[in-house]
């Protein structure tokens, strides 16, 4: 429920702003900004099931450190696919997917901390609703 209720704000927040700041074709950048964020979570599903796998096996501990180089390898693993995709469905070079792609991380970094601070929130009121019934 996490992951589809953000890529979902995601899109609704993400599609209009960009279209309208780079100047783009809403329906053409909305289905691009789907098909990544299908990409992101299906990415996100295999590269965390590797990364566990890695984890137990040199067993790892989850240190801010390690998670850190959890982040930054997702985003190479990521990035890997979103690129040539994006450069390909919008007809521009790989280092201007390569901007665009900056110009998301900014916004996904802004937004992941907005969203989990609220998704967090309303599922801490949820629990104490359970809670008194």
């Amino acid at each position: 429920m996490h992951a589809l209720l953000f890529e979902i704000c995601a899109l609704i927040i993400l599609v209009p702003l960009m279209s309208y700041g780079f100047n783009m074709d809403m329906f053409h950048f909305g289905a691009l900004a789907l098909i990544l964020a299908l990409c992101a979570m299906a990415s996100n599903m295999i590269y965390n099931h590797g990364y566990e796998i890695i984890e137990r096996r040199y067993g790892w501990r989850r240190t801010v450190g390690m998670r850190i180089w959890h982040t930054l390898g997702f985003e190479a693993f990521f990035m890997a696919i979103a690129l040539p995709l994006t450069a390909w469905w919008l007809d521009i070079s790989v280092l201007e997917a390569l901007l665009l792609d900056l110009v998301f991380s900014v916004f996904f970094m802004l937004y992941a901390f907005c969203f989990n601070w609220v998704y967090d929130l309303a599922r801490q009121r949820m629990a104490q609703r359970q809670c008194r019934r």
